[in-house]
């Protein structure tokens, strides 16, 4: 008779992001792991295989819930510059409340792993086409409201919004903490929209 799992796999990938994020991949040993999820060694490798799909699973779980939500408010905008304008002002209070300097999840692993691991390379690959077309969309609806200017091409302003994005994110993991640095990049982003 099969054994039924005694754990909610979705919590456990919630708390392997947690663990990833704090330490890195190749920083978070299976110890690590067995210790933070709270689950023996053989449940986390029958449920997850191995580290490396433990980490891949946990990424995608983090991706798709950040799109989600990015896709959500921006559909749901009557105002999609100002809408950014939140967006990217809750990124800059996350990176300077980030007293651990963890930056970005995706950011992190994308430095850390994707030039060495393709499976990842191609998550993070996905995640940044994802994010453009969402930008994209946003940013359409921006110019045919008024909100957001024509002068440049719609696709170059979603490359433009998810580089600034993942810039800020990098800082926040250098440990940068003048808020006046931020504040420039955003006020020189803002000036372009």
């Amino acid at each position: 008779m099969a054994r039924t799992k005694e754990f909610d796999e979705d919590k456990a990938l919630d708390k392997a992001i947690e663990i990833f994020w704090c330490k890195g991949y190749n920083g978070t040993s299976a110890q690590d792991l067995v210790t933070h999820l709270g689950l023996s060694r053989s449940s986390l490798y029958d449920t997850f295989g191995d580290k490396q799909k433990l980490f891949s699973k946990a990424l995608r779980r983090y991706l798709e819930h950040g799109q989600e939500a990015t896709r959500n408010l921006l559909n749901q905008s009557e105002d999609i510059k100002e809408t950014l304008t939140e967006i990217f002002k809750q990124a800059v209070i996350e990176s300077l409340d980030d007293r651990m300097t963890k930056g970005c999840f995706v950011v992190n692993a994308a430095v850390e792993l994707a030039m060495h691991d393709e499976e990842i390379a191609k998550i993070v690959s996905d995640n940044r086409q994802t994010v453009e077309e969402i930008f994209l969309t946003a940013v359409k609806k921006g110019q045919q409201a008024g909100q957001i200017s024509t002068q440049l091409e719609a696709r170059m302003l979603a490359r433009f919004i998810f580089n600034n994005y993942t810039g800020i994110r990098v800082l926040a993991r250098s440990g940068e903490n003048d808020k006046k640095v931020y504040d420039d990049i955003l006020k020189a982003m803002f000036s372009v929209l």
